[in-house]
């Protein structure tokens, strides 16, 4: 059975008549004919019953169009997905991306698809949520790494970072396994201010809680370091902390909180082919990487 003729069947199942599905598919009413015969002889059984307006399925039919539906839906898939790779083989890729982002997740996807298709070439804009999502907007940026959900935008979730209570290894909490925003509600509280804060302000909500925040602070190398002179407690993501620490303790919460980042594009339904093999790739390669 070849892919050819599952076209025709289908052509004539749809049309219900020889003729009609030859003039869909550029095949004369014999050049049909011929190949339904052919198949039927293959499969050794009728897909047809002739009548005087055309042709009606068999039940058995009827089955192996069903099937054959799905098969002509996969190859055209299949076709997509070729489309959208060669796509990738000559383009550009504008990239937003904020630092934790780009350290842990960009920059193994971008050596790794430099692998896939070396000439793909890529440009990175790093920036703060806001910046990234106003990029989109204005054209600077194709796609961008951000925390979703994004109202705005069309995405898909790649990676869930975990948020970490952070304090000096000499702090009370220290020896706990895990800490409860109930817990972290008394403490001097170091606010980050990079865009987790808004989920922060919202786990803290949930709960009716006022966090005591002393200081509100941007750079994530100078929180941690306020944590570790013991000036507050705080709460950050995984992927921005430092792999050596010895100075603080890093605790679960409980229960857990989580960052969503995700790649994000103005309209999935505008994107290019190239864009669209892009994130198939990143969501492929990032699911499998963490």
């Amino acid at each position: 059975m070849t892919l050819f003729q599952i076209e025709v069947l289908v052509a004539v199942a749809n049309r219900g008549n020889f003729t009609r599905a030859g003039e869909d598919i550029g095949l004369s009413q014999s050049g049909v004919s011929h190949t339904i015969g052919s198949l039927e002889k293959e499969l050794g059984i009728s897909l047809f019953v002739r009548n005087r307006n055309g042709v009606q399925l068999t039940a058995a039919g009827e089955e192996v169009v069903a099937s054959a539906r799905i098969i002509l839906q996969q190859s055209s898939r299949i076709k997509q997905i070729a489309s959208e790779s060669v796509g990738l083989l000559h383009t550009t890729i504008r990239i937003g991306s904020f630092p934790s982002a780009t350290e842990h997740l960009v920059l193994p996807l971008i050596r790794a698809l430099n692998g896939l298709y070396p000439q793909l070439e890529t440009r990175l804009f790093e920036g703060t949520y806001p910046e990234i999502k106003e990029w989109l907007r204005t054209g600077v940026v194709d796609v961008g790494f951000t925390v979703l959900p994004e109202a705005d935008l069309d995405g898909i979730l790649l990676v869930k970072d975990p948020l970490k209570a952070v304090v000096t290894v000499n702090h009370p909490l220290a020896k706990e396994v895990s800490l409860t925003f109930e817990q972290l509600a008394t403490e001097p509280f170091i606010m980050p201010m990079a865009g987790c804060e808004l989920l922060l302000y919202d786990e803290f909500g949930k709960r009716n809680l006022k966090p005591q925040i002393k200081y509100e602070v941007v750079d994530n190398a100078t929180i941690l370091a306020m944590a570790e002179a013991g000036i507050g407690v705080t709460v950050v993501p995984k992927l921005t902390l430092p792999t050596n620490l010895p100075q603080v303790k890093v605790i679960e919460l409980a229960p857990p909180v989580y960052r969503q980042i995700g790649l994000v594009v103005r309209s999935l339904e505008d994107c290019s082919p190239a864009i669209l093999a892009f994130l198939r790739e990143a969501q492929r390669y990032l699911s499998t990487s963490n």
